[in-house]
């Protein structure tokens, strides 16, 4: 019976560490465009750059939220 205790518990841990790997990859793809676009040039590349800060600051923000999460279910 212990197994079946735990299962559901190790699950959850499970989805929420695959929930902050994709997060992670996330942030870094966003933080790999903010270094290709550099100093933007035209107003297109401010408004990526600007956009790309925008979603990096809101996936790192998740980020955290996903982590304390995770760390109350351990």
């Amino acid at each position: 019976m212990a197994d079946s205790d735990t299962a559901p518990e190790s699950d959850e841990r499970r989805r929420h560490r695959v929930r902050l790997a994709r997060l992670e990859a996330d942030m870094a793809y966003f933080q790999a465009r903010l270094e290709i676009i550099g100093e933007p040039d035209s107003a297109n590349q401010m408004a990526q750059r600007k956009a790309f800060k925008f979603l990096h600051r809101s996936i790192a923000e998740r980020m955290l939220r996903a982590k304390q999460q995770y760390l109350q279910l351990v």
